[in-house]
């Protein structure tokens, strides 16, 4: 059966392909709803941008790779814009990474 740490390790390889952060780091993650019992997750995220491009692939990558984990049988991705996503919303090392608060 997946943990929540399992799920949150696969968002870490899950990656937005122009921007060199992984989805969760950038705080695009916004709830990780986990039913072991019924071998669900529903994940609510967000993206940079409401007209970004990746959009389609980010969300069946995001899908296909929870649906990998063991114990998992069905992911459901909902992509929402509220709140919307702002840079503050990254993890420390993210922000790190872009070079800011050094």
């Amino acid at each position: 059966m997946a943990s929540k740490d399992d799920v949150i390790s696969v968002l870490r390889k899950c990656y937005d392909p122009e921007i060199p952060i992984n989805i969760y780091d950038l705080g695009l993650v916004y709830t990780i709803d986990l039913k072991g019992d019924e071998g669900k997750v529903d994940v609510r995220m967000t993206l940079t941008a409401p007209g970004c491009p990746a959009s389609a692939y980010i969300h069946q990558d995001v899908k296909r790779k929870l649906e990998q984990l063991p114990g998992i049988k069905e992911a459901k991705v909902d992509i929402v814009w509220d709140p919307p996503w702002t840079p503050e919303m990254m993890s420390e090392t993210a922000k790190k990474q872009f070079g800011w608060g050094i």
